[in-house]
């Protein structure tokens, strides 16, 4: 998945700093700091809204869950607020929100 930035300006600095960095200038805990400076920020989603996603992408829970290789029951779960998506799955559900469930097939 490629990375998106803020901006093209953002962009730009990171690249640099990762030169930076390929270079022995810059640390990689400093590289770490300029991607949560750059890098679109992935936003939590409450229970609600993983639901009305779904509804709107017209999947069953099942369908959901296979498109961004879950089980069932932790669809079931994000939807009931028992647990949180986290990591590379609220990643995958923000994407699906900005562009459609097709976006990640």
């Amino acid at each position: 998945m490629a990375k998106q930035y803020r901006s093209g300006l953002m962009a730009s600095i990171h690249g640099t700093a990762k030169g930076l960095h390929k270079a022995g200038v810059m640390s990689k805990r400093t590289l770490r700091e300029f991607d949560e400076l750059c890098l679109t920020p992935v936003r939590p989603l409450p229970p609600k809204k993983i639901r009305q996603l779904r509804l709107r992408e017209g999947a069953s829970q099942a369908v959901f869950a296979r498109y961004l290789n879950v089980s069932t029951g932790l669809i079931s779960q994000w939807e009931r607020g028992e647990k949180r998506p986290q990591g590379a799955s609220l990643k995958l559900l923000n994407l699906v929100a900005q562009k459609g469930l097709n976006s990640v097939a």
